[in-house]
């Protein structure tokens, strides 16, 4: 078996890497396990000092390594730098707080001392997607390696040469044999190897069905998860928003990465005052993208990453309008070489509309008109989704006590939904469990363990 990269704007293979065989992943789980006593018993500073000298190695390698990125999953040149500065900043971020998230924490019992401790669990395996093949990653392994496991990388099958160069920065920054491994497998051997006694935890970006699958195999092992699924976030405008801000951050949010994102902006619900204008705006945004080589810094608009992709997309497009969506722009695969489709609005979505109800992974936007405020807010609350949403208001005490009551792991008014290392980040509902980032992140990865003595 072969994993394949192709460029998804010329549609060229750029390279192809072999799988591994029982035999290297029998080698990488026994090598996992060995370095999983070696790292917790490293010190705390060695190991912040790795992700140090990490992050150094992804800021003076960061043209080539964005680069990679665009050239093997599409994403524009800008944004693919700018993920690597965020890669940066997690490991700076981890290397700086480390010491104070995993401190002892006293409790005051009726004990001499009672407390609790942070302990790492063991090794940990990371199933990462490739819609942001750096990111994803690190958002995982900075905090689970600081805190003292090793992590094995099942990486998403189009992107093996991110997964093999995250390794390689790793091992050039002085982590110690197999502390961070790519395994080059399938889908299926990764769920196989949840249940393995040497992996002590999974954590799973990717999609709802993926998700369960892991879920049920961590479940049967009884060893924890953290899931981090798909979104359909609804970005709320009611009626006294700044309009023309609201549409230019909601071009932004829903365009980014070409649409695939799961924190990115899908559902628009506007109350009659806004509907009119934003939708005006937010339609000429969409237009004015430029679709062409992400290489080039005048392309605003790249290709969906792989072909079966944007043919998933067009048919939930063409579904919806069957059943009375109403077609603002867009709505067809673009006629030019690689895999573009055009930036879509779709009013008047409903209940029963694929747009209404499923993510839609690429620029495609549904409109969704709501009576006024409180139905507003039942419409953003009516998905099976729940990872983020945002609402606008010039009114910060409106509009903060609107974020209150959305049913999502996080809510941003006045801004798009955005993930921050310092900021713990994960969703509900069919969106997923579990913590990544913050203080709440690195803890994820620990035994938080009892400690009482007499």
């Amino acid at each position: 078996m072969m994993f394949t990269s192709i460029n998804p704007t010329t549609e060229a293979c750029i390279g192809q890497v072999s799988a591994f065989d029982s035999r290297r992943i029998e080698q990488a789980l026994a090598a996992a396990q060995g370095a999983s006593v070696l790292w917790a018993e490293t010190p705390l500073a060695e190991r912040t000092r790795l992700l140090v000298s990490v992050g150094e190695r992804l800021r003076t390698q960061q043209e080539t390594l964005a680069t990679l990125i665009t050239t093997e999953m599409g994403k524009l040149r800008a944004e693919a730098l700018a993920e690597i500065d965020k890669c940066a900043w997690v490991c700076d971020y981890y290397a700086e707080h480390a010491e104070r998230m995993l401190a002892d924490e006293l409790i005051d019992t009726d004990a001499t001392r009672s407390l609790v401790a942070y302990q790492p669990l063991g090794v940990w395996l990371a199933i990462m997607p490739w819609n942001f093949p750096f990111w994803q990653v690190f958002r995982c392994a900075a905090p689970a390696l600081a805190a003292g496991n090793p992590v094995l990388l099942k990486h998403a099958s189009n992107v093996p040469g991110c997964a093999l160069a995250i390794e390689r920065l790793f091992r050039e920054a002085g982590a110690p044999d197999c502390l961070l491994q790519t395994l080059l497998i399938a889908g299926e051997q990764a769920e196989a190897l949840v249940g393995d006694a040497r992996i002590r935890g999974v954590s799973l970006t990717g999609s709802e069905t993926a998700g369960r699958r892991v879920a049920a195999a961590a479940g049967a092992s009884i060893k924890p998860s953290i899931l981090e699924l798909g979104g359909s976030d609804a970005f709320v405008v009611l009626a006294d928003a700044d309009v023309e801000q609201a549409a230019t951050v909601a071009a932004k949010a829903r365009f980014l990465n070409g649409g695939q994102s799961c924190i990115a902006a899908k559902r628009f619900i506007l109350v009659p005052e806004s509907a009119d204008a934003f939708l005006a705006a937010f339609k000429a945004a969409a237009e004015a993208l430029i679709p062409g080589d992400p290489l080039l810094p005048e392309t605003t608009l790249p290709p969906l990453a792989r072909s079966d992709l944007r043919d998933q997309l067009h048919a939930q497009v063409q579904a919806s309008i069957a059943k009375g969506a109403r077609l603002v722009t867009g709505g067809a695969s673009l006629e030019r070489p690689g895999w573009f489709y055009a930036p879509t609005v779709l009013d008047a979505c409903a209940p029963g509309m694929p747009a209404y109800h499923e993510e839609l992974f690429g620029p495609v936007a549904a409109i969704i008109r709501a009576r006024d405020e409180a139905d507003a807010l039942r419409l953003a609350n009516d998905s099976d989704f729940g990872l983020g949403g945002s609402v606008w208001s010039q009114d910060r005490t409106r509009g903060e006590a609107f974020a209150r009551r959305m049913q999502c792991g996080c809510a941003f008014v006045n801004d798009m939904v955005k993930s921050d290392p310092r900021l713990p980040f994960g969703g509900i509902r069919n969106s997923g469990y579990g913590r990544e980032l913050g203080l709440l992140g690195i803890r994820s990865f620990c035994n938080a363990k009892t400690l009482c003595i007499q």
